[in-house]
Parts: C-alpha cells; structure tokens; sequence
C-alpha cells in the first residue's frame, strides 16, 4: 500500500471514531481508537480541520466534526432528511404568513441557513443559502441553544458575544436568562438582537434521540413582525417544527433499527 493510500485510510478512520455515542473526541482518544502515533494524529486532525471536515475547540483543544461533513451529506441526502421534509411545512408557513421563513443548522458558533423561502411582501428581507449569522443573537440560533446542555452553551457564549445592535443581549447572565425562557416556551424571540428593524421568530427540531439538530423561523421587518404578532405565531412554529421533528424521526426509525455496532479491528500502525 503506497504512503498516500494509507494517508487517506487512516484520516477515514479518524473520521470514522466520531459517533453519536460519541460526538466529541480529543486527540489522545482518537489516537488510541486508531491505534497510530499521537504526532500522526496530529498532522491528519490539522489537515482536516484546514479542510473543515473537523472543528476544534479553542478552549478545550476537544474536537467534532465540521461543516464539510454536513455540507456532503446534503449532496447525497438532498432528496431525503432535514430539508425535503421541512420543504412543504416551511411553504405553508410562508403562503400563511408572508414573510421569510429560514431553516437553520448550528455550525460552530453560528447558525447556517440551509433553506429559504422568501415572503411575498414589498419589503422582503435579503437571506441567502449558506448565510452564516451569531448563534446567541438571532431567534434560529437561540431555538436551538435553548435546548442544548449548559456547559456547551457556556462554551459558545466563551467564544465571543458581540454587540450588534443596541438591543443585543450581550452578556452570560443575560443570555442565559433568555434561553430559560426559551426552553420553557418552546420557542426563541429575536428583537433587532442582530440586525436592527429586523425581528423573527423561531422554534428547534430535534431528531431520534430529542437532540436539537434544527431550527425553523418566521422572520421580517419589525414594524410588521412585531413582539405581540410573534407571540402569536410562536406557538404555530413549534406546532410546525413539532411536526417536522415526527416526519424526520419516523423516516430515521427503520434505518436505526437496522444499524447494528460491529467491532472494527484497526490496524496498528507508526
């Protein structure tokens, strides 16, 4: 086997150790799953953290799998999962209320749009497919970290919390307080936190295993989409992502079940 070859194999089998049993890895265990030198896991991890294949966290050196993963499977997945279910839920919603309706994954420290139905009104809002905005300072990133443990929050809020505007929530406590409120509503109010005279109104999708994976929002301008207007619709978007969520989890079911963990014997290599 040329050393070329066996670059590639073994950056697979680094990919490979990330599982949703376990979804964070430092280089030590990914080392020992692999069963090569820590110095060669090294090189492999900084060419796919150059690639984002990987992420790393700054603080914690601990590390996950990046963008590029998600980024390929909606190549291949582009008929199935996340986004052709929320397709027709996301165009009633915009035919309901005129106004731009963005599905979000959680990237990082940001939040990715990942598909957009643009309202039918005059004034309209620019988003675009890939946008990335602030996690803690939009409605579609604040769904999704109301649901998440604390301490990963705490890590993404360690990370930098800008102010944007005036009225963006910028510190811990603060924001914090905000998510409380966020898990126990069930949805995420944004009020020019991150672009001003912009509001929106979000709630999470989870999948199999009641994990937040998504988030589904109404957004526009703030004399339209106004504090008491998304009250109102809040409870109609989590109706909505509530639906996705059974859409997408009965569609993971059968393929869960027919997954069974094999013990993979790797190579031991220098």
């Amino acid at each position: 086997m040329s050393e070329s070859v066996r670059a590639v194999e073994r950056a697979l089998d680094v990919l490979l150790c990330f599982t949703k049993r376990t979804p964070e890895l430092t280089m030590t265990q990914i080392a020992e799953q692999v069963g090569i030198h820590k110095s060669t896991v090294h090189r492999l991890l900084a060419t796919l953290e150059n690639k984002r294949f990987v992420q790393r966290d700054q603080d914690t050196g601990i590390y996950r799998l990046g963008i590029r993963i998600l980024q390929m499977a909606y190549l291949t997945l582009e008929h199935n999962d996340l986004r052709r279910v929320s397709t027709p839920f996301m165009r009633h919603l915009c035919e309901q209320y005129e106004e731009n309706i963005h599905l979000a994954v959680l990237d990082d420290i940001d939040v990715v749009f990942v598909n957009i139905f643009e309202g039918s009104r005059r004034v309209k809002l620019a988003a675009a497919i890939g946008q990335r905005l602030p996690a803690f300072a939009t409605a579609s990133g604040k769904a999704i970290l109301g649901f998440m443990p604390e301490g990963i929050v705490q890590r993404i809020l360690d990370r930098g919390m800008l102010q944007y505007t005036p009225y963006t929530l910028h510190t811990k406590d603060v924001i914090l307080g905000d998510l409380k409120t966020v898990s126990e509503l069930g949805f995420a109010i944004s009020e020019q936190e991150y672009e001003e005279q912009i509001n929106a109104v979000a709630a999470p999708i989870f999948d199999l295993e009641d994990q937040p994976i998504a988030s589904i929002a109404v957004a526009g301008p703030a004399y339209r989409l106004t504090r008491e207007r998304m009250i109102e619709i809040g409870p109609v978007i989590v109706t909505t992502a509530r639906d996705i969520t059974r859409e997408i989890t009965m569609a993971a079911i059968p393929l869960a079940n027919s997954v069974v963990d094999v013990p993979v014997s790797i190579g031991n290599g220098k």
